[in-house]
């Protein structure tokens, strides 16, 4: 089972900077990210589906040319989870590697 975390221990650990880059909104962990041209951004999804499906924690995103909007947020528990720290840390490393 998916242990959850209250919106208050998610803004604690996003304030000591666990997970760099990553925010709150609208009771989701939130990024935005901007990649010099569309192929980078294309490939960093692409990247990122791979490591989101090996964990069964998938993510709602958006993608315009070179911007990439990701929300993460279990859908089966109701509130914010382990897996999104997870998957947000496990996506900054992609981040770093392009």
């Amino acid at each position: 089972m998916k242990k959850l975390i209250s919106l208050t221990e998610a803004e604690s650990r996003l304030k000591n900077g666990e997970i760099k880059g990553w925010g709150l909104k609208e009771g989701k962990l939130y990024r935005e990210c901007t990649f010099p041209n569309f192929s980078l951004a294309f490939g960093f999804m692409a990247s990122a589906a791979i490591t989101a499906e090996a964990m069964n924690h998938h993510p709602e995103w958006f993608n315009v040319y070179n911007k990439v909007n990701i929300s993460l947020t279990p859908h089966d528990v109701g509130g914010l989870s382990e897996l999104d720290f997870e998957l947000a840390g496990k996506m900054n490393k992609l981040l770093t590697n392009l």
